[in-house]
């Protein structure tokens, strides 16, 4: 069972990670976080050393729900190429996922972060290698069973096929437009298929 001060933590990350992922680090104003919680700033600070350790609470709370959703994705049973799909699947009803959390954590944070705040923008990074290389196992997988002809490494394909979801995701974002997601999204189930298929 947790104790008090470790529920007054969860409930703290569970309710900023939305804020700070909408408003980035520079955006969240202490007044953001107390409105948010209902917590005074002297609360928030005996849980949290400051700010910056709190957003990158929050992020990480957000990238684990993500990795989490991605494993799931392609840890379903069936061929390589159906994990993939599952994937693809995931991000083709991504809004819906990440609607709660204010919107895409690696996009939201890794733009805002990039400039102002090297933790934070180590952190997107690292969730993004984690999610290519959760990629690259399947695609290997499929390699060794013979399932798949990659003509590249699977590393490099995961980090290809990834930077067109994200690019997707963002373009969808950005004009409020969820064909940009939903197109390329069944382009690139299309190439998958056409290009790995052995």
């Amino acid at each position: 069972m947790s104790t008090k001060a470790e529920r007054t933590t969860a409930y703290i990350i569970e309710t900023v990670a939305p804020v700070f992922n909408k408003h980035g680090y520079i955006g969240t104003s202490m007044s953001d976080l107390t409105e948010a919680t209902g917590l005074t700033k002297g609360a928030l600070y005996g849980n949290f050393e400051n700010k910056e350790a709190l957003a990158l609470a929050a992020f990480e709370h957000n990238s684990k729900r993500l990795l989490g959703a991605v494993e799931e994705r392609l840890g379903t049973s069936g061929t390589a190429l159906e994990r993939i799909f599952a994937l693809t699947d995931f991000y083709r009803h991504y809004n819906d996922f990440n609607e709660d959390m204010g919107g895409c954590p690696v996009l939201n944070v890794g733009v805002d972060a990039k400039h102002n705040n090297a933790m934070l923008s180590a952190a997107v990074r690292e969730t993004i290698k984690t999610i290519e290389g959760k990629i690259a196992l399947v695609l290997e997988n499929g390699v060794n069973t013979n399932e798949l002809r990659l003509p590249v490494t699977p590393l490099q394909f995961a980090k290809q096929l990834f930077t067109m979801i994200q690019g997707a995701v963002s373009m969808a974002t950005m004009t409020g437009d969820r064909k940009y997601l939903l197109n390329t999204v069944a382009y690139l189930e299309q190439l998958v298929k056409k290009e790995l298929k052995n």
